[in-house]
């Protein structure tokens, strides 16, 4: 991909400005028109991967994917070619839009698209386009949505088809339907479960955020865009500290095919004027992470978006992922709505979070702890309370980081037995270098975990209840690579040096130290806190350089008190 050259004057920590947003927009959109077919309705990007949805709908995927990406761009050559697949794809060559299938989703982008750029588009396509269009789309009103952020895909259609005056009393009933459906999940300060459970991740930003967000802007409702861009603010302050001083982003979750639709949230604060983040700062995150996967193999030889996180990797697709499913990532270009004379734009890069300072930052809602180091960049994400056992293991290990990807021999994990399934998690507080919660093995144990957090070291405990007497306990931490930061992991309780155990007659403590590190020559672990028990269900910490801290271990909850 050809890209402008780096502006370190008003870009010192990227070097990217617009120009390179735009560049990067253009090469991907050119990348892709060799694929479209059936008149330009299907875009059948090549590989021999097809997503449990069929081909038909793996097309469509492409055309309407591709076709947001061409609505934040504001190019009106490719969207001709986008009208022109329209007009094809309405005339038979699409599937229905039907209760809970795919094309239900890309009805949403295709709505959300032509709404953008109404004038563009759709205004200039001719009446018998137009109603069929419309037609197409009005199925989405009705279709019945997977309870999670699907509910959101009738909303974002229900928006365009009634501001262009068709089928309005069904269209606001989707859209009510829709936004009351989620306050369901609105778990505050912020934060959404993606459905029932506990399920964050980042379709909190590109998803639950995203669609609520632009629909008020785009009606122009200062009552649902307080509500809703007040939400996207108070979310921000979390989110902007998932990315690493690298750019990358926190690899947690399912659908990290996205890629830089991580980035949307950043933008849609600035776009809809909520955000904690200045100027500078949102460029500097959205524009690290893009340069961060176009610089390591997110596209390939042909232009286009792999399936995968750098280059292809079979590990981070689901079922669902087809050829196209990696330009969701279009999403990651709604900062292209905002004017070139916006500070956004204007205002030279300021460094994001985790470059500012160390910090341990607890987060209420999902009970996680994050835990970032200036010397390195790099961002840990201690999980104790996101779980969906589907699509493990990007949501049950005790961490995740912006540098690692989880291994298949359980990093981050307790094993009772031969055992290191983590479910029914059961979150039991967080707090100021803190979290704790309790889950459930496979074979019936229960395990109370807490993790205390201090610059790049971690204190993690693990009371495990209701295990045979003798049964062996074994702890893991963080994975290695050869490149990349060093993992330790040391005893500290009830751990041999290669971090066994067993467990007593009754509740048994084990305690390890751990660290991910990009410093060449720090501190020895052991030398960074001293751990001791105090009877069976207490824990003293003191750091070297800090304070001594009691960890209770209690019924229904986890304590953490400073001496």
């Amino acid at each position: 991909m050809h890209l402008p050259p780096a502006d370190d004057a008003r870009s010192p920590y990227t070097g990217y400005t617009r120009a390179h947003w735009e560049a990067a927009a253009d090469a991907l959109l050119a990348a892709v028109e060799p694929y479209a077919s059936e008149g330009g309705a299907l875009y059948h990007l090549p590989g021999d991967r097809q997503s449990w949805s069929g081909r038909l709908s793996d097309g469509l995927e492409g055309y309407a994917r591709t076709l947001l990406l061409a609505a934040f761009r504001r190019d009106e050559t490719a969207l001709q070619r986008y009208a022109e697949g329209l007009a094809a794809g309405t005339a038979g060559v699409w599937p229905r839009v039907e209760d809970r299938g795919q094309p239900l989703v890309e009805a949403a982008s295709v709505a959300l698209a032509l709404r953008l750029t109404r004038p563009l588009l759709w205004d200039r396509l001719d009446d018998g386009v137009r109603q069929r269009a419309a037609a197409w789309l009005g199925d989405a009103l009705t279709a019945d949505a997977w309870p999670c952020n699907w509910e959101l895909f009738p909303v974002t259609v229900g928006g365009f088809l009634d501001e262009i005056g068709y089928e309005t009393a069904a269209s606001r009933k989707a859209i009510d339907h829709g936004l009351a459906r989620i306050e369901d999940w609105y778990l505050g300060d912020g934060w959404y479960t993606d459905g029932d459970g506990r399920k964050f991740d980042y379709y909190n930003g590109w998803a639950m955020h995203l669609y609520p967000v632009l629909h008020a802007w785009l009606a122009d409702d200062p009552r649902l865009l307080e509500l809703y861009g007040g939400r996207l603010s108070r979310h921000l302050e979390d989110y902007a500290r998932l990315f690493g001083g690298d750019g990358a982003p926190m690899h947690q979750g399912r659908s990290l095919t996205y890629r830089f639709a991580t980035t949307a949230p950043v933008w849609l604060g600035a776009l809809c004027g909520r955000t904690p983040l200045s100027p500078g700062e949102t460029r500097r995150l959205a524009s690290g992470a893009l340069k961060y996967f176009l610089e390591r193999g997110a596209v390939d030889e042909r232009g286009l978006l792999t399936l995968g996180w750098h280059g292809p990797d079979p590990a981070v697709l689901q079922g669902y992922s087809g050829p196209a499913s990696p330009y969701w990532a279009s999403k990651g270009f709604v900062g292209l709505l905002l004017p070139p004379d916006h500070p956004v734009w204007t205002a030279p890069e300021e460094p994001g979070p985790a470059e500012r300072a160390d910090a341990v930052t607890p987060v209420g809602p999902p009970n996680w702890l994050l835990q970032s180091t200036t010397s390195d960049g790099l961002v840990r994400l201690h999980n104790h309370g996101s779980e969906d056992v589907r699509y493990d293991p990007y949501y049950t290990r005790l961490a995740y980081s912006t540098a690692t990807a989880p291994s298949s021999s359980y990093d981050n994990s307790v094993f009772v037995g031969d055992d290191p399934s983590r479910t029914g998690i059961e979150p039991l507080g967080v707090g100021e270098g803190w979290a704790a919660s309790r889950h459930t093995t496979g074979g019936g144990a229960r395990v109370t975990s807490a993790v205390l957090a201090r610059g790049a070291v971690e204190v993690r405990a693990h009371l495990v209840c209701g295990a045979e007497p003798g049964t062996t306990v074994r702890v893991t931490g963080w994975p290695t690579a050869e490149r990349g930061p060093r993992a330790e992991l040391a005893p500290a309780l009830g751990l041999s040096p290669a971090l066994t155990g067993t467990t007593g007659d009754g509740d048994t403590l084990f305690v390890a130290l751990a660290r991910l590190t990009g410093e060449a020559d720090p501190v020895p672990l052991t030398e960074t806190v001293d751990v001791r028990a105090d009877g069976q269900r207490e824990l003293r910490v003191h750091w070297s350089e800090g304070p001594e801290l009691r960890v209770v271990f209690g019924a229904t909850a986890v304590e953490v008190i400073a001496e």
